[in-house]
Parts: structure tokens; C-alpha cells; sequence
């Protein structure tokens, strides 16, 4: 398997068969997708060229990287469809591999496919898995000095990079402190996450408490129970304080 690496960027070629479509339409449909860690922490598809069923028309716009050069971007024209600058290549990139790939906008599409299944957000690393286990630990949750949870049945989510997430039945979270919020985020390997501002006193701590109630398949143990940010509360598992890590959500 080749990989290449160069500054921050890190890029290997994948497996799976991937498509994109745009009004129903396919956009790129092909076997040869490339992985690439632009940041750390997840990556992104950059797809050949070859593979473009859509018209990539150059929009004018470029776009400079220190690590992967000069971008070029495209608008994506499919049937009545036109998605402003919603493609780029890097046609003279330093990392040779990156030259003849075209990365798309992922929002600017209608859908993504791995396989015959659709995915959401960005790829799933594969160096990245997500395990739930249910446990008997005792986990209380507090915040300043009020306890919001109290729990003998967590269901402990385990994911790579990531700190323990301690998912507790909603029964055991005093949810009158939960006002709902309209808020959602989203995750390739949970799915779509809704929220709850947590109100303890005169403090309104927004979009501090979520939950997924209609998660992704592989994550279906903890659809409808609710999670707090380690990062921001008090927790306590079998009577012992836990320290607070430090992650991008501190």
C-alpha cells in the first residue's frame, strides 16, 4: 500500500467504492478513492478525475496550501445542476499522488455512498473505531457542586482519540434541568446528535448535554440515552473523581 506524507497532509489510496450525487444525480462514481488527513483528526476523500461523470468548470478562484500547493477550483455542473465552487485539484501539487485527484465540497452534494450505504459528515478513518459497553460503574455527574445524574447503568462509549463517553439512561439524569435546544451535530459513525441546555440555577450552560435518538447502526446501544462532556462537568465513576481532559471540545 503506498503512502505519502508531506508537512501535516497525509494521504493512502482506499478500498471502498465511493459515489456522490448532486440532484439525483452521480457526480463521481469510483473505485479508487485516496484518503487524505488534511487535519488531524479525520479525513477526506480526493477522488480521480477519471471518475467525474459531472462538468468541472474552473470558477477562477485559487486557493494556496503550504503543504499541498495551488488549488484550482471548479464549479460542479450535472443536468440543471451547478454547484459553485464546489470541487478544487491541486494540478502541480508537491505530493505527486494528490495531482490527478479532485476533492469535492461534502456539504455542496446531495449524498454520499460508501459501498451501497450512505454516509454522513466526512469518511471514517479506518485507523478510528468506536466500541459500547455496558457496565455497572457507578457514574455521577455534577456541575458546580449540583448533582445532574446519577447512574448504575452507563453504557460506556470508547472512541479512538477520544476520552470515554459515559451514556446514561435518561431516567437517571434529573432532566428537569434539560430545556431542549435545536441544535444538532453529526457524526459518521453515531449519526445525527440532539441537544439539551442544561439550566442549574442562574446558569444556562447551552448545548451542554446531547443525545442520539435514532443513531447509525453500529451505534444503536445508545440511542436515547444522554451524554455530558467530560471537559465541562464534575464525574465521579465508582466514587472516584475523574480529571478533565483536554480535547477540542474543551
Amino acid at each position: 500500500m503506498t503512502d505519502t506524507a508531506r508537512g501535516r497532509v497525509r494521504a493512502e489510496p482506499a478500498a471502498k467504492r465511493v459515489r456522490a450525487l448532486l440532484g439525483g444525480h452521480t457526480v463521481v462514481d469510483t473505485t479508487h478513492p485516496w484518503l487524505v488527513w488534511e487535519i488531524p483528526y479525520y479525513p477526506a476523500y480526493y477522488l480521480p478525475r477519471d471518475d467525474v461523470l459531472a462538468r468541472l468548470e474552473p470558477s477562477g478562484r485559487t486557493e494556496h496550501s503550504p503543504s499541498r500547493g495551488e488549488a484550482t477550483f471548479y464549479d460542479v455542473h450535472l443536468g440543471d445542476e451547478v454547484a459553485k465552487d464546489a470541487a478544487w485539484a491541486y494540478l502541480d501539487s508537491p505530493i505527486e499522488e494528490l495531482r490527478p485527484l479532485v476533492r469535492f465540497e461534502w456539504e455542496a452534494l446531495d449524498e454520499w455512498l460508501e459501498e451501497d450505504e450512505l454516509i454522513y459528515t466526512h469518511p471514517r478513518s479506518p485507523y478510528s473505531r468506536v466500541d459500547i459497553l455496558a457496565s455497572s460503574r457507578r457514574v455521577q455527574v455534577s456541575v458546580d457542586g449540583v448533582e445532574v445524574a446519577d447512574s448504575h447503568r452507563p453504557h460506556i462509549l470508547f472512541e479512538t482519540g477520544l476520552p470515554p463517553r459515559y451514556y446514561l439512561p435518561l431516567t437517571d439524569v434529573r432532566t428537569e434541568l434539560l430545556v431542549p435546544s435545536d441544535h444538532e451535530t453529526h457524526c459518521p459513525y453515531k449519526g445525527t446528535a440532539s441537544y439539551w441546555t442544561l439550566q442549574v440555577g442562574d446558569r444556562r450552560l447551552d448545548n451542554f448535554v446531547w443525545a442520539y435518538r435514532s443513531p447509525l447502526a453500529e451505534s444503536a446501544k445508545i440511542a436515547g440515552m444522554a451524554c455530558f462532556y467530560n471537559e465541562k462537568v464534575d464525574l465521579i465513576v465508582d466514587g472516584v473523581p475523574q480529571e478533565r481532559p483536554r480535547t477540542p471540545f474543551s
